[in-house]
């Protein structure tokens, strides 16, 4: 720019005489001065001091003390003539820097100061390792310690409930005795969503005595539709929550829902309250596709027997689903459960079995 190019040309010299001998604007001016001065192609200096390089600059002879202008209203030469009106005095005497030496600057700073946040980083670093080791349970999700931990606080609850979720990557069961404020519904849906997106089992039960509520029903139809398994079931003996076979929590007194919960950390502990409930999800009754199922006089539903008298005709999962009206989805439920149901591994295991139970025709 035509200011830099003129300071450049002189050396040492007042950055607001130059500025009124090019007629710059008072904001011309101070955009000027300070894009300059954050390139570093510019700095505050005392004439005295640079003397010698505004000679060696200027190709003039050295005087008293420092480079005099002539004409230029600063009349001794050492910066404290009068000024202009864009001057600022004595303070607005500046050296000119080359671009090469303002650029090498420039990047010996960025480097400086990507060194301390180096630095810095390093530090928290070190600091959150101590932490994790100190406070956190570093491994808990493989140890196979036993640790228990009451929880007093709802909200303390509610925040190791999400904590949990956060870490789960298989699988989470629930039981549920009473129904959920709305509320906590809408918060349950969208863990819902969120586990199942990552490919996580989720299963729920709930008794049958709180199923007849609609917003319960409305609940449990949202849930299904977003790939949870549903079961109902005449009682359930507690509320409970299991994560990947690692956490389990349950209420301190199952008479006393808000008296708070106990959280139980590791599968030596966590595989007893697995085993209660897998026994009551296999008692329970499927749940699915807005209603409950009528049971026939074994057992089975009219829809899990047609289900199985399709699957032993050699149906596949697509064709079984538009034979019922129902999703794919619920197809593979509902012959997994059964298949677990009735202990076969494969098919047509299964077919063969529900023959031999004469639950098929």
């Amino acid at each position: 720019m035509t200011l830099y190019q003129e300071l450049r040309r002189r050396g040492v010299s007042s950055l607001g005489e130059v500025g009124a001998q090019l007629r710059l604007s008072p904001e011309e001016y101070e955009r000027c001065r300070d894009e300059l001065t954050d390139l570093g192609l510019i700095v505050p200096t005392n004439p005295a001091q640079h003397g010698a390089r505004a000679e060696l600059r200027a190709g003039l002879r050295a005087g008293e003390g420092g480079h005099r202008q002539d004409g230029t209203g600063h009349g001794d030469g050492d910066g404290n003539g009068g000024g202009d009106g864009n001057g600022d005095g004595d303070g607005d005497t500046v050296a000119v820097i080359d671009p090469e030496i303002a650029l090498l600057r420039l990047l010996h700073r960025e480097r400086e100061q990507l060194r301390e946040h180096l630095d810095e980083a390093d530090r928290a670093y070190g600091t959150l390792e101590t932490l994790a080791g100190a406070f956190l349970r570093a491994g808990s999700l493989t140890r196979s310690d036993a640790d228990v931990e009451l929880l007093s606080d709802y909200r303390r609850i509610q925040q190791v409930l999400e904590d949990i979720t956060d870490v789960i990557q298989h699988s989470l069961a629930s039981m549920h005795p009473t129904s959920l404020v709305r509320e906590v519904a809408e918060r349950v849906l969208s863990r819902d969503r969120r586990q199942i997106e990552n490919g996580v089992r989720v299963r729920a039960m709930y008794s049958e005595r709180v199923v007849s509520t609609p917003e319960v029903a409305e609940l449990l139809r949202r849930r299904v539709e977003a790939g949870v398994e549903v079961r109902i079931t005449p009682a359930v003996p507690m509320t409970m929550i299991i994560a990947d076979a690692q956490f389990a929590m349950v209420p301190v007194d199952p008479a006393e829902p808000m008296a708070g919960a106990v959280l139980a950390r590791g599968p030596a502990l966590v595989r007893s309250y697995i085993a209660l409930y897998e026994h009551c999800w296999h008692t329970a009754s499927p749940y699915g596709d807005g209603t409950t199922p009528e049971q026939g006089g074994d057992g089975l539903s009219e829809q899990q027997r047609a289900a199985l008298t399709m699957l032993a005709s050699g149906m596949k999962d697509e064709k079984i689903a538009r034979g019922l009206g129902v999703s794919l989805r619920t197809v593979s439920r509902m012959l997994s459960e059964l298949m677990q149901e009735m202990g076969a591994t494969s098919r047509f295991e299964a077919g063969v079995r529900a023959h031999r139970l004469g639950w098929v025709d």
